[in-house]
């Protein structure tokens, strides 16, 4: 199916569309957007699929079939997503398709370690949704993250990987020789390692008036729903490496981008930086913070401000914000489980699981092995590990990594 022919047909009050286009954006699928409140033709056309009813999301596929008010599930069937693995018993489960859990697939399979891949998004992770990696070894003119991310699964599927996709990962549980992985559709599949490779996501301000407006004008992609707001006036919150990227890509819809900063300097590198005060589609407030999202029939339309060192209060008219102020580990599904997570809900690993008085079970006789967590046989790597460094390139360096301990760890077993 030619995923380009998507349309869906929805409006900017509805929340299952707004799901549905997440869906679509999370797993790197194009789609056409017709917001019925706006095109009269886009109305009369829904009106008509659904027998005079006036239902939003109809989504309209390539080959004249479509959907209405879909579930994630129904839309992963239709897109042809593998959502169900071809056994139950694995030597690996890698849970995340970032470039740490492909990388290490591929690691692994190479080695003749039979290998399943969970994932619940699109593969590649975080860097699928990046513009432009520049700073790849190889690359010299950069790569595309959604490029570097398809050959990082091809690699992977030519040594014999087993990737699912569409699919989340709702719990762990622990055997004397096995581990499992249990899914929210209920499946459960073992294996005698586990790599935990799941990642991190953005962090919201947690203000009045965010959670009413997700979706439809505030985002926390820029390659995802930059395209939305051509010619329009658009806010990027956060002053690091990920705000003045993302702000300068945005720049190439947009007709304004306003970067609000809580401090008085970008923490962002000296080039990007430079790049992002530079830009005459770009304006800096610093110092300034948002205490609310404002708006009108369901969209977003004003932020209220607060400059943090003289109290002083305003109001900026805007179309979208963007949101990057930093990450919150995926490791919800280990709440409660024998793994230990840092005071931030990252991954420990390795040699930090000593630093206590007592051992962790299971280490008695030996030392855990580099990326090997607090239970025997479950590793972690990538941006969900405590100590790691958030880029592409330390991420797939540690995917190597813990292969080559998972495959130590194995010949013991």
């Amino acid at each position: 199916m030619d995923s380009n022919e998507i349309t869906v047909y929805g409006a900017h009050w509805c929340p299952d569309c707004r799901r549905s286009k997440q869906f679509l954006g999370e797993h790197q699928i194009p789609y056409n957007w017709v917001d019925i409140e706006e095109d009269l033709e886009g109305e009369k056309f829904v009106i008509e699929k659904n027998n005079g009813k006036r239902i939003v999301p109809t989504i309209v596929f390539s080959d004249g079939s479509f959907l209405v008010e879909p579930t994630n599930a129904e839309l992963a069937e239709k897109l042809a997503l593998k959502t169900k693995a071809s056994r139950n018993h694995y030597d690996l489960i890698v849970l995340g398709g970032g470039p740490a859990g492909l990388t290490a697939a591929l690691y692994t399979a190479r080695e003749a370690i039979d290998t399943l891949v969970i994932e619940r998004a699109a593969f590649g992770g975080q860097a699928a949704g990046t513009e432009k990696l520049d700073n790849m070894p190889g690359f010299p003119e950069g790569v595309a993250g959604i490029e570097f991310s398809q050959r990082l699964r091809q690699q992977a599927e030519r040594f014999g990987v087993e990737l699912l996709q569409a699919q989340e990962v709702s719990g762990i549980f622990h055997h004397e020789n096995y581990h499992g992985v249990k899914t929210n559709d209920g499946s459960e599949y073992s294996a005698s390692a586990l790599l935990v490779a799941t990642g991190s996501r953005y962090k919201r301000l947690n203000v009045a008036g965010e959670s009413d407006y997700l979706g439809a004008g505030v985002h926390f992609c820029a390659t995802c729903d930059g395209p939305f707001y051509k010619g329009k006036q658009v806010a990027v919150i956060g002053g690091g490496n990920s705000a003045t990227e993302e702000s300068l890509l945005l720049t190439k819809f947009a007709s304004q981008v306003t970067i609000l900063v809580r401090s008085d300097k970008f923490k962002a590198s000296a080039v990007i930086r430079e790049k992002a005060l530079s830009h005459p589609k770009i304006t800096v407030r610093w110092n300034t913070e948002v205490r609310e999202f404002i708006g009108r029939d369901s969209k977003l339309t004003e932020l209220r401000l607060e400059n943090n060192q003289t109290g002083g209060k305003t109001l900026l008219p805007i179309n979208g914000a963007f949101i990057f102020i930093g990450l919150d580990p995926n490791t919800g599904f280990l709440q409660g489980s024998r793994i230990l997570l840092d005071q931030w809900g990252f991954v420990v690993t390795g040699h930090a699981l000593l630093h206590g008085d007592h051992r962790p079970k299971g280490f008695e006789n030996r030392d855990p092995y580099l990326l090997e967590t607090s239970v025997p046989g479950v590793f972690a790597a990538g941006d969900v590990r405590d100590t790691s460094t958030k880029q592409v390139v330390s991420a797939a360096g540690e995917g190597s990594t813990a292969a080559l301990s998972i495959r130590e760890y194995l010949k013991s077993v």
